[in-house]
């Protein structure tokens, strides 16, 4: 018996490798996309602090330059350093 391929559809999927499934800021998930975007992906990546908690860039962005004095984690309240 042969078979013969006639049509085929290859469907992929994609997910953040993030700790959470929510950004600790705006509340949205990961897999879709801050308030400020509409759509997901390279537009709108994850940002990772010295600390381990992810955020959508332009959330921490935002939260980082609305601090007054110094800029800590919304989360754990470390002081806020880009991972390398």
């Amino acid at each position: 018996m042969k078979v013969k391929i006639v049509q085929w559809h290859a469907v992929a999927s994609w997910t953040w490798d993030a700790q959470d499934e929510t950004c600790g800021i705006c509340r949205m998930p990961f897999d879709g996309c801050c308030p400020d975007c509409k759509l997901p992906g390279d537009d709108c990546p994850l940002i990772w602090g010295q600390c381990n908690h992810a955020f959508h860039l332009h959330c921490i962005l935002k939260w980082v330059n609305s601090q007054t004095s110094q800029a800590h984690c919304p989360m754990c309240r470390r002081e806020w350093h880009f991972k390398d």
